[in-house]
This record gives structure tokens, sequence and C-alpha cells, in this order.
């Protein structure tokens, strides 16, 4: 089989995924709001949803390298969002939302990690770039963004749980369709998950990257209220979204042409930089449409660092852990950091404002920029020298 066509239904699934997945980032808040949950509720359920990925997503990571399968992951994890879906669109009242909110999340939140496993898996396979296929997971969210948004504008908020369990069915069909990775190392055991945390370079890797997502996730979460915080009308947070995934979706397709001609981590400390830049300029703007413009600046930032960082990720941990350390991954980019992100922005857009909210941010970027590079030129200082003393 040709390695394109091997590839279609892969990026099939990150398309439908990220589209689905619009549904609940752009217009869950809408439908709680229409259970008539007040704004400090709305913020828990939306808060649940990173909660379950940090313990869900290290889980089923485990789970797929102990049975050596990506695909039988997915299906059991789809299957399970599809379930949950259902019965959460059903509830009202707060604690009843909150509580299957959990359990959705916890099968909802693996599924773009373990897809974005697979797809680095088979890139390496079939030696192309991760980008090209991880692109198609942005042109699904940009795609949904406008489809979906046009189609509850035309029917109605309540109707989100049939267009969620559609997209989620679509899903499903196309998971059978999977080509899984084979690997020949033995099933793992819990106690080899230990070399993760023994892992010096990927922990502290963890540790500064963090600073840096925290303030991409509070951004993610806070950047449609900024923009009506400067005057600027609902219809601008959408087109800002697009603009933003257009961007995104342009880095990741490119990725062959310009990924692999430098070290992943010249990359990542690149957007370090530029997130620093865009944070700062966001917070000394006061003119809304400005935004739509500086956007353009989200394929740069968020598109090479998240390329960058995969692949750090990937070649630091051990081949009989992948998944698991790409979850672990994923739960910190998107777990912990939107936790942090969310309460630590809604605090400072509360008291202080979104322009102070954007200097903090960049504050974070900041030092979180300036302990990835010196790490870098540690690790790179010290494997020299060893190398020195080794052929001496």
């Amino acid at each position: 089989m040709p390695k394109n066509e091997s590839l279609v239904p892969l990026k099939m699934l990150l398309f439908s995924f990220h589209a689905t997945n619009t549904i609940i980032i752009s217009f869950l808040p809408l439908y709680l709001k229409y259970k008539e949950l007040n704004g400090t509720e709305i913020g828990w359920v939306l808060a649940i949803g990173p909660l379950a990925s940090i313990f869900s997503q290290p889980f089923w990571g485990y789970m797929s390298d102990k049975y050596k399968t990506i695909k039988r992951m997915l299906l059991l994890c789809v299957v399970g969002l599809i379930i949950s879906s259902i019965i959460f669109f059903q509830m009202n009242g707060f604690m009843a939302i909150l509580l299957i909110g959990a359990i959705f999340y916890f099968f909802s939140s693996p599924v773009g990690a373990l897809s974005d496993s697979l797809a680095q898996r088979r890139a390496d396979e079939l030696q192309i770039s991760f980008g090209t296929i991880r692109t198609w997971g942005s042109i699904g969210f940009a795609f949904s963004s406008l489809i979906v948004g046009g189609l509850l504008s035309f029917t109605h908020i309540s109707y989100i749980g049939w267009v969620y369990a559609i997209f989620g069915t679509g899903i499903l069909l196309i998971v059978f369709r999977l080509t899984d990775v084979k690997t020949e190392s033995d099933p793992i055991q819990f106690k080899d998950v230990g070399q993760l945390i023994k892992n010096k370079p990927f922990i502290l890797f963890l540790l500064f990257m963090m600073l840096i997502t925290i303030s991409h996730r509070a951004n993610d979460s806070f950047i449609g209220l900024y923009i009506t915080q400067l005057g600027g009308a609902e219809g601008l947070v959408g087109i800002a979204w697009f603009v933003g995934l257009v961007s995104e979706a342009t880095v990741f397709a490119t990725a062959g042409y310009w990924f692999r001609k430098y070290h992943a981590f010249v990359f990542i400390i690149i957007a370090g930089v530029l997130y620093t830049i865009r944070w700062f300029l966001y917070a000394a703007i006061d003119v809304p449409i400005y935004i739509i413009g500086m956007q353009l600046l989200h394929g740069l930032t968020f598109g090479v660092f998240y390329l960058a960082a995969f692949d750090y990720i990937t070649r630091v941990t051990p081949n009989l852990l992948q998944s698991t350390g790409h979850l672990v991954f994923y739960s910190v980019f998107f777990g912990i950091s939107g936790i942090v992100g969310s309460l630590t922005g809604g605090a400072l857009i509360d008291s202080f404002g979104g322009q102070t909210l954007y200097m903090v941010m960049g504050l974070f970027a900041l030092v979180g920029t300036i302990g990835l590079t010196v790490y870098h030129l540690t690790s790179f200082i010290k494997k020299h020298r060893f190398g020195a003393l080794k052929n001496d």
C-alpha cells in the first residue's frame, strides 16, 4: 500500500477529532449557560477537563505501551467518549453535569494525544514529517469553528449534543480503518514507568516548558474575553481563532521543508522568544482589530513549539515508553498548564484587566524561555566536554 494511502485514515482521524473538539472548546460555555449554570459553575465544569486529563492521559498511554497498541486504546476511548457524551448532554444541575463531565473528559482528552502519538510513530516509520500529518487536525478545527458555529446559530445551542454524537460516530468509523504501529519490545510493566520519573532531561524539560504552556493555555481561555474588553464584537473572536488556526495549519503543513534543518531545541527556544514578544505586544495594544493581525503569530509560536517539543520528548523517551511519554507531555501541556492558566488568568483578568494578564503571561514565557535556553546550553556543554574527555 502506498504510504500516502495508508495515512488517509490517520489524517481523517485528526481532522475529525479536532473538528469535534471545537464543539467543546468553542461552544460548551454557551451550552452550560443555556443549562442555567452561573459563571463560577461554568468555570468548574471547564476546569474538570484539564484535571481529568492529568490522570487519564498517562493511564491510557501506559495501557497503550503495555498492550503494544494505540488503535485498540483509541477504540475504547472513542466508544467511551460517545456513550458518556450522550449522558453528559442529557444532564441537568451543576453536580450532575460536573460528575458526568469528569467521566466524559476521562475518555475524550486522551484521543488527541493518542492520535498525535500514532502520527509521530507513523511519520518515523515512513520517514516523513509529523507536521504534514498533524496539520489535518488544525484544518479540522478551523473548518468546524465556521461550520458548527453557523449550524448552531441556524438551529439552537440545545442541539449541541446531537451534533457532537454525529461527529463522534464519524471518529469511531475512522478508527476501525487505522493502521496500528508495530513494536518488537516486550510489554512494559508498571515498574518500567519509573524510567520516566528518573529521566532527568524529560522532567526538567517539562518543568521549564510548563512556564510557557501556562501562558499559552491562559490565552486559549481568555483571548475572547480580552477582545470584548477592548470593545470588539463577538464576531471578532471567531475571526481571531480562524486566523490563528490557518497560521497553525500552514506551519504544520510546511514542517517538512524547515523542521529538520536544525536541532529541535533551536526551534523550541525561537518559539519561546516569539511567545514572549507576542504576549507583550498583546498587552500593549488597545484596539481589538490589531489582535486579529497578530494572531498570525499563533502558528510561529504554538505550531513551532508543539512540533519541536513533541519531537524532543520522542527523542528523550525510551522506545518502550513512547506512548506513556507522549501522553505525560500532553497532560502537562494541556492539563496542568490548563488548570494553572485558567485559574491564575481568571484571577488576574478579573482584578487587573486583560492588559495586566498578558503582561504577566509575557513574563512567564520569558522566564520559561531563559530556563530552556540555560538547560539546553548546559546539556550541550556537558555532552561535548564528556565527549572530549572520552576521546582523550
